[in-house]
């Protein structure tokens, strides 16, 4: 799973999500990508079972890039303890994601079994999502 390998500080805080993401809103390596409709936290968890659910459709053909990476941890404190007492320990890490942000890319696919591996990726993912094409290869179909 993925986490990172040394940070600054242990412990964040939570943040706001505000706005659309500017920044990775666009599919830049591979031909399809997945995009994130509506803001959300997600896991390492969730990233990992997507990936596999891609790779596994996907039967070693093509290429996949993870465009999200789980830097913020999420602490969680013990089960039926009082509060107070400072903060929880870290339990998983999370990948902020904001509208319009491109979450994993693919190439080496055609359309329809890229968009049924994107669609079944989907599926592991905590918020709403959708198929998009490459800028430059929508330009050159003459839609």
């Amino acid at each position: 799973m993925l986490f990172p390998k040394r940070a600054k500080w242990r412990k964040q805080s939570r943040g706001r999500m505000k706005g659309l993401d500017r920044r990775g809103a666009e599919v830049d390596f591979g031909e399809f990508g997945l995009q994130a409709l509506e803001p959300g936290w997600v896991t390492a968890r969730q990233i990992e079972a997507a990936r596999r659910s891609l790779v596994r459709y996907m039967k070693r053909r093509g290429k996949v890039w993870i465009r999200i990476f789980p830097d913020k941890p999420v602490t969680q404190k013990a089960a039926e303890t009082r509060m107070g007492k400072g903060k929880g320990a870290v339990d998983h890490y999370v990948a902020v994601v904001r509208p319009g942000r491109v979450l994993f890319e693919l190439s080496g696919l055609p359309e329809d079994h890229a968009r049924e591996a994107l669609r079944r990726a989907s599926h592991k993912l905590s918020i709403k999502t959708r198929f998009v094409e490459r800028y430059d290869r929508i330009g050159a179909s003459g839609r």
